[in-house]
Parts: C-alpha cells; sequence; structure tokens
C-alpha cells in the first residue's frame, strides 16, 4: 500500500495540496487540487478571508483521501508576517492583510521604545512596515488586544482548525520581528520593551517536523478520514529552501522574490542593517535574505491591462518591446497601488512613460532582473566572495525571458529549478529525509 504524505502549500494569489510518496528512494508528487487566493477588501481595508481559506483546506483533503488509500501525514505553509488573533477558542476578525498594514503611528511607537538599530541587532530582521511587531503594536494601540488570549500566524491558525490545537512554529515567528536570532524564542528585552504587548500572546516555539496532532473528529467526519498533523517550515520561503540544494545564493521567486544564502550564523552587522538583508528561519540554518518585491508587479499589470491574456501572452509582449526605461523594483510606491499602471506612469513622469502594455512588462521585467543584481552585489560583500551560479525556484523560474534577462544583468549563470519547491519542503520536513535521499 502506497503511503502518501500531503503539503498543503497556500501563497498570496493561490493554494495547493501536493501528494508525495516514496518510490526507490525518490520523490514523487502529484496535485491533488488547487485554489485561487487573494486579499478581500473591506471597512477595515485590506483582509484574508482565512475562513474560505479552511474551506478550501479541507476541500483538499478531502479529495486526497478520496485518491489514495493512506494519507500518513500532513503539513501546511504560507507567507509570513500576518495573523489571526484569537479570543480562546475565537477568532477576532477580520484578518488584516500586510499589504495595508496603516502602521506608520506604530512604527514610530515601536522605534521610540526600542532603537531600530538594537531591534536589528536583536533579530536580524529587515524593516518592512508590515512586520508583524508593527501590525500587532497598531492593535495594541487600538485596544484591539486588551481582550484577546493568543495570535496565531496564518498556517498556525488553519493548523489550529484541523486539530485544535494551538501551536506556534519557529520559521514563520522569525517573520514577525520578535524572534531573537540567536536562542530562537521570542525575546525578553524586546517584549519588556513593548509592554502594550501582552506576554500572554507569546509562547515557545516549535521546529519543523514536529507532530501537532490528528483531526478533529468533526473534520475528520467532513473530511473522509483520520490523518496526523506535523508542522512544515510553515513559512512558505523557508519550505523552498529547504528544498534546494547546496547553500546558494537563490532566488525564491513568486510574488515576492527572496534572493539569499543559507549561512550557519547570522549576519547582524551594520552593513546588513543598512542594506536591509534578513535573517530569517530555517530548518538549522539562517536563511540570509533580502524581500524583493516580485511578481506581484507582473501579476498586477496583467490584472489592469490584460485579465484574459496568459503569462505566455505577457512574456511576449514584453520580448516584443524596445522601451528602455527600467523601475526600482523595490520603490515603495509599488507596494500597494490603487493601480499599477499609475504608479509605473507616476514613476517615469510625462513624456518618458510606458506606452504599449509590452512596454509595462519589460520595464518591470528588467526592474526585477537590476534589483537582483543589485541584492547580489550586496550579498558578495557581506560574504567576500563572488558568486558564479544563481538558483531560482518556485513559479518564476518557468519564465524563461526573467531568467534569460537575470543572467544577462547580473553577469553569472542563472539556474532554473521549475519544481514546486516549497512544497517539496514541505513534504521533506514530514519524511524527515535530506535533500540527496529524496532528489
Amino acid at each position: 500500500m502506497k503511503e502518501v504524505y500531503l503539503a498543503i502549500d497556500i501563497g498570496a494569489s493561490s493554494g495547493r495540496h501536493i501528494a508525495g510518496w516514496l518510490e526507490n528512494g525518490k520523490l514523487n508528487t502529484e496535485e491533488v487540487f488547487r485554489f485561487p487566493n487573494g486579499v478581500k477588501k473591506s471597512p477595515e481595508g485590506a483582509v484574508w478571508d482565512v475562513e474560505e481559506l479552511f474551506t478550501n483546506v479541507k476541500e483538499g483533503i478531502r479529495r486526497a483521501f478520496g485518491k489514495y488509500s493512506c494519507v500518513r501525514s500532513l503539513a501546511i505553509d504560507t507567507w509570513g508576517v500576518d495573523y489571526v488573533i484569537m479570543n480562546g477558542d475565537e477568532a477576532v476578525m477580520p484578518c488584516r492583510a500586510y499589504r495595508e498594514p496603516c502602521t506608520e503611528t506604530a512604527v514610530g511607537e515601536v522605534h521610540k521604545r526600542i532603537p531600530f538599530t538594537r531591534l536589528y541587532e536583536i533579530t536580524g530582521i529587515q524593516f518592512q512596515p508590515f512586520n508583524t511587531v508593527y501590525q500587532l503594536t497598531r492593535d495594541a494601540i487600538s485596544g484591539k488586544l486588551d481582550m484577546v488570549s493568543d495570535f496565531l500566524m496564518i498556517p498556525e491558525y488553519l493548523t489550529y482548525r484541523l486539530t485544535g490545537v494551538k501551536a506556534k512554529e519557529y520559521t514563520n515567528a522569525t517573520t514577525t520581528g520578535l524572534v531573537n536570532v540567536v536562542t530562537g524564542e521570542f525575546d525578553d528585552e524586546i517584549l519588556d520593551a513593548l509592554d502594550m504587548l501582552p506576554a500572554r500572546l507569546f509562547g515557545a516555539l516549535r521546529k519543523p517536523g514536529e507532530i501537532v496532532g490528528k483531526l478533529l473528529p468533526e473534520v475528520a467526519e467532513e473530511v473522509g478520514g483520520d490523518v496526523e498533523v506535523r508542522l512544515a517550515p510553515s513559512h512558505d520561503t523557508a519550505s523552498a529552501v529547504e528544498a534546494l540544494e547546496g547553500e546558494g545564493p537563490y532566488i525564491s521567486s513568486g510574488t515576492w522574490s527572496l534572493l539569499g544564502i543559507k549561512s550557519a550564523k547570522a549576519h547582524t552587522d551594520e552593513k546588513s542593517r543598512l542594506a536591509n538583508w534578513s535573517n530569517e528561519g530555517g530548518v538549522g540554518y539562517i536563511r540570509y535574505q533580502k524581500n524583493i518585491t516580485g511578481l506581484w508587479l507582473v501579476q498586477s499589470l496583467r490584472k489592469e491591462l490584460c485579465p484574459d491574456e496568459s503569462f505566455d501572452d505577457v512574456v511576449r509582449k514584453a520580448e516584443a518591446s524596445s522601451f528602455a526605461g527600467v523601475i526600482d523594483a523595490d520603490d515603495p510606491r509599488f507596494l500597494a497601488p490603487e493601480s499599477m499602471t499609475a504608479a509605473f506612469r507616476g514613476y517615469f513622469g510625462e513624456g518618458s512613460a510606458p506606452v504599449t502594455h509590452g512596454d509595462y512588462f519589460r520595464a518591470a521585467f528588467y526592474g526585477l532582473a537590476h534589483a537582483y543584481a543589485k541584492a547580489l552585489k550586496e550579498l558578495e560583500s557581506v560574504c567576500g566572495r563572488r558568486f558564479e551560479e544563481l538558483t531560482i525556484t518556485g513559479g518564476g523560474a518557468k519564465n524563461g525571458y526573467l531568467n534569460r534577462i537575470t543572467q544577462e544583468v547580473c553577469g553569472l549563470k542563472v539556474k532554473a529549478v521549475p519544481i514546486e519547491a516549497t512544497a517539496i519542503g514541505n513534504l521533506k520536513s514530514q519524511f524527515g529525509r535530506k535533500n540527496d535521499e529524496l532528489l
């Protein structure tokens, strides 16, 4: 009887259930279910419909039980930073989305109590206005945390809904900006300084691979079977990097592009802080990496300009354009604009803005390639070495055009690994095997 493991990998634009099993010592995978995801608009701004996410999680499990006779375990990974606050067993909604954080006041309050230089020394986490530490502080200032008992990152919340067990996982917790990069636990100095954040919210962290429990009886009945639920590296980039051989450099290319290396130690020096590099949790190593605005640019342009056309069509339009303009992909105006095309026009100014659809897409793709080149130079400076090869995985690895211009602009060999890297890293944590035993 074939034993199947199930990786539930949810990104900002879609989710997927990937079944994996060992055959002659190698990992085989098959997609069981895929569903759309995205932020929703509400009176409180951009939010995640976590109830819809949970419905899709259950549907994918149900389909897995319908297809395979033995599902041994499952684990969930998602993006980082965002969370659900809990009042006992009840979620306090809505679940705010990071692309509309409204944290300006909170950022000032946090840095007044503990300067960012000290935050970075402790956590090694790059500054982003949507980091969980600022979002939680926003909620504390508004009084939203007064009566709550806990907060759970998105994959932790979905795991809780399956099992009834609240389990905080290390890799996703590091994206909060509240975890000590040395101890791997929530940091007392930060929590003492930010005493408006109730201490009861912060418990011990658990590691990928640990068992959480079985499905709740009512969930098991609904999906048609019971299964062991484990913790994956529940930050999706942590799972993606775990699927890669070697130490890097890598780009996990999706809605965001995460460029970095696997490092035995954290880099919390001033050069890293000033260049805004991050030290996030991996499975036995630190992911020293930088968040770069990724295919979000292209996804947003396509949604406005040609929603009925495929990404292959988008690439062909970009290739046909001779537009010479290049954006700074990390300019804040591109984070969450009302209109991405308007943001592009504002960036270039009157008379030099893109004209055709292809002009917009070409400017976006070349903007990404130049952002990668800049980050690689920073990485080489910190590491004191020259890199000869860059591994790209995730959805962006399938984009031959972007890979070619990245190789051209960065001046090194690009190795595309077009695998479901995040799902494979998730599955690895369930198998408990090393890379070379699976791939």
